[in-house]
Formats: C-alpha cells, sequence, structure tokens
C-alpha cells in the first residue's frame, strides 16, 4: 500500500497567526499518527513562517519515542501501546537558509529536497538538473553518508528523471500540480495521465523509489495511484488540512488512508 505522509505546514501557519500556541503542531502530529499515518514531513522556510526550526526539532524528538499509540488494524477503535516506526521527511531547499544544518542535527529519515526560492508561496516546480545537478551532487552525498534517504522533487519529465538516477539519488517525487489541475478542470486528464506514467516507469527502470505530492487530495488521489504504478508514498498537507475543518484531523488522515488502502 502507498505511504501516506502527512505535511504539517498549516498546521504551524495558523498557529503562527497568534502567539498563544495553539493549534499544536506536536499535538497535531500525534493525532495523525495515532490515525495511522505512516510519516511526518516538514517544509521549513528561512522566514519560518509556518514551520519554525524549533518545530523541527520538537518532531524529531517525538517521532522517536518509544511510547506513539496507533489504532490497530481491524480493530473498531482499539488502540495499541506499541513501538510504531513514522517516517520524518524534511523538504526543503539546500542552498537556502538553515536547511542542511538541520540535516545533519535531526538526521531524518528522509530528506527531500526541492527548488523552490525562499520567498515562493509554494513550492512550483521540479529540478533542473541540467542546470543544477552539479551542485547536488555533494550534498546528495553527503545526507546518503548521514543515513538519509534523498529525494528529489521533480516535474515527470522522464529526461530529467534519468538524470536523478545519475546524481545517486534514492527516490524522486513526482510534482502532482498539473495533475491536479487537469483533474479539477477535467482537461486533457488522460494525456497527464500518460506523462506521468511514463515518468514513473522511467524512474523504477532507474532504479529509483517513487513519491508523490502537491494538491493530492481525496477527489483526485485514488485515480492517480491507481494508475501512476509504483507509488511507495504521497506527500499531503493543505488538502488534507482543510478536509479537518469539516471531518477532524483523525477522520481526515484515516479518509486518505482508505483510499490508499484501495488502490
Amino acid at each position: 500500500m502507498t505511504r501516506l505522509s502527512v505535511n504539517l505546514n498549516k498546521i504551524a501557519l495558523l498557529r503562527n497567526a497568534r502567539n498563544i500556541g495553539i493549534p499544536s503542531v506536536i499535538e497535531s502530529a500525534k493525532t495523525v499518527i495515532k490515525a495511522g499515518a505512516n510519516g511526518i514531513t516538514v517544509h521549513p522556510r528561512p522566514d519560518e513562517r509556518h514551520i519554525r526550526y524549533s518545530d523541527v526539532y520538537e518532531l524529531a524528538e517525538m517521532t522517536r519515542r518509544d511510547d506513539l499509540p496507533r489504532r490497530v488494524a481491524g480493530t473498531a477503535g482499539d488502540v495499541a501501546s506499541q513501538r510504531v516506526t513514522v517516517e520524518y521527511n524534511i523538504e526543503g531547499n539546500p542552498f537556502t537558509g538553515r536547511l542542511m544544518e538541520l540535516m545533519r542535527e535531526v538526521k531524518p529519515d528522509q530528506a527531500t529536497l526541492v527548488p523552490d526560492d525562499p520567498g515562493a508561496n509554494t513550492s512550483d516546480h521540479g529540478w533542473n538538473l541540467k542546470k543544477d545537478g552539479k551542485k547536488l551532487v555533494p550534498i546528495i552525498k553527503e545526507l546518503k553518508a548521514l543515513g538519509i534517504r534523498v529525494s528529489l522533487f521533480m516535474d515527470p519529465q522522464p529526461a530529467g528523471i534519468m538524470m536523478a538516477g545519475q546524481l545517486d539519488a534514492d527516490r524522486v517525487e513526482l510534482y502532482t500540480e498539473p495533475y491536479a489541475n487537469a483533474f479539477r478542470k477535467n482537461e486533457n486528464l488522460d494525456e497527464m495521465l500518460e506523462r506521468y506514467v511514463k515518468a514513473a516507469k522511467t524512474a523504477l527502470d532507474a532504479g529509483l523509489g517513487l513519491n508523490a505530492g502537491h494538491d493530492l487530495n481525496l477527489k483526485n488521489l485514488g485515480k492517480f495511484c491507481k494508475i501512476v504504478p509504483g507509488i511507495l508514498e504521497v506527500s499531503i498537507g493543505h488538502a488534507l488540512i482543510a478536509d479537518s475543518l469539516e471531518m477532524g484531523l483523525y477522520n481526515a488522515v484515516k479518509e486518505y488512508l482508505k483510499i490508499l488502502a484501495q488502490r
């Protein structure tokens, strides 16, 4: 089954609107883990407008605790006090802010390298490896030496994905906003999905693991994961947090997991 990593940036954005500590990023992380999420994602930016550097360290400590509860599969609501493996994924641009410092000190399970500008509203394109590939080589090498899995945020373009494999990345994360737009507008959806299928097959042929993320939601997630082969993990934040305003955070996570279980 495709794993779900929940991006907590929007929780932090709401918290930062007031100086009273709510909603709590840590308590929200505990809730999504209790609901069955397989991972936690954060994307700290240099201005700390949502996730703060202090959050990164606190979440690292929390995800490594030995008493994280998870609902037991097949039960109506019992919670087991068992060791739960929750992956910690830190996203960001390694050439801006304190990202590499965080990687060295926190050593997350996965580093997702994203070529966003410091002032970008959100990530809106993948790496141009013809331009930036050489600069990424020592970054990738250092992260892997630290025991961190490395994923590169990429557009669904086979040529670029082949280069990601040549740079010794472990995975690529397919940037899915173009798919989400095509789905929402119901325009050229089949052609768009074929682009992602070709990109995914290229990644698999290159020995790369496949992640996906950006604007995936309850409506478009199932179709994407059913048609695009080999998706190991989806990282979802904005839509899931928006859904939680109506159904609650715990229930929102369960709905996304239900879709992923059906692929």
